[in-house]
């Protein structure tokens, strides 16, 4: 019995198979077509990691960014985070320096964890990279000034902390470096010490900087300080005893004088600026006295010329 029902559905199922093949076919094919149009791609790039021996390191510039294709439901593709999936190459099996082609692999994490029906490929497939022994070494900085202090100002001297750093990177680059620049410092319009924190500066991608990558400067700024001369001053002569007079060598005098432009533009000598005392005369005769200088406390004095005064001492007519 059973025998026979199993002929009887062989006979059915191989005849007119070819229209039945063709039905299954067309199906199959709308069934596809389906599931593609209800499919979804999104784009995104993502930075490529480097898995790598701790002795080694990049020595040549490599694509930093990763394109990234997802294809999948959208109900499972949408909540993806961008960071969630991660291009990387693993090169830890490498031991010696040299150019490679690795191949771009990807993992997933986060939100994209226990997605299974998910379609990822990356462009490029493969990456070149050219290896060589990672190094470090200490690199001093040097402050990168621009600018003028406020006129009159000067910039004596500046300190940076710290004064160097330690570079990380591959050997054959390492050697070149000799020192590291600051961002720009800016010193225009400034009129006192003053400090900042300056970024180091590192233009090579593939040296890495140990620390922060900051350093402090500070500035020191002082009045600029200039010399000038002024001349014919009137000589004073001070405290001169009832019954004399006296006869100077010189009735004028000349000081050098030193202090910052702008207290030196805005002085005039006044009256009395030059003096000579000359409470210790107590008679007729020659006498050399010491000029004396009315100095401001803004300004410092370098020379007075003259630096001592001859004066003649006679008694007034009819005095004894």
């Amino acid at each position: 019995m059973f025998s026979q029902k199993l002929n009887k559905f062989l006979r059915g199922a191989v005849e007119n198979w070819v229209p039945k093949a063709l039905s299954i076919a067309l199906a199959l094919i709308i069934f596809i077509i389906y599931r593609m149009s209800t499919l979804e791609t999104r784009f995104f790039s993502s930075p490529l990691v480097l898995e790598l021996p701790s002795h080694l390191c990049a020595s040549s510039p490599y694509a930093r960014m990763i394109r990234i294709t997802l294809r999948g439901d959208a109900n499972y593709i949408q909540p993806i985070q961008d960071d969630d999936i991660e291009a990387y190459i693993d090169l830890n099996n490498y031991e010696s320096p040299g150019t490679y082609q690795v191949p771009v692999k990807t993992r997933k994490k986060g939100t994209a964890l226990g997605v299974e029906s998910l379609e990822i490929s990356v462009d490029p497939v493969a990456i070149n990279i050219e290896l060589d022994y990672k190094q470090n070494k200490y690199v001093p900085l040097t402050a990168n000034i621009e600018g003028s202090p406020e006129p009159g100002f000067d910039l004596v001297s500046h300190t940076l902390s710290p004064t160097q750093v330690v570079l990380e990177g591959p050997s054959g680059i390492l050697d070149g470096v000799q020192e590291l620049y600051t961002d720009v410092i800016d010193l225009n319009g400034r009129n006192a010490d003053f400090s900042v924190v300056a970024a180091i500066l590192n233009r090579d991608p593939l040296l890495t900087i140990r620390g922060n990558g900051m350093t402090e400067f500070r500035g020191f700024i002082h009045s600029r300080i200039d010399v000038r001369n002024f001349g014919n001053i009137p000589i004073v002569l001070l405290n001169l005893g009832g019954g004399f007079r006296a006869e100077p060598d010189l009735r004028t005098g000349t000081v050098r004088l030193e202090g910052s432009r702008g207290n030196l533009d805005a002085f005039s000598p006044p009256p009395g600026f030059l003096a000579v005392d000359c409470s210790a005369v107590t008679g007729p005769g020659r006498y050399t006295l010491p000029v004396r200088v009315s100095l401001p406390p803004s300004l410092s004095l370098v020379r007075t010329d003259p630096g001592n005064l001859g004066i003649t001492v006679d008694l007034i007519d009819g005095e004894e």
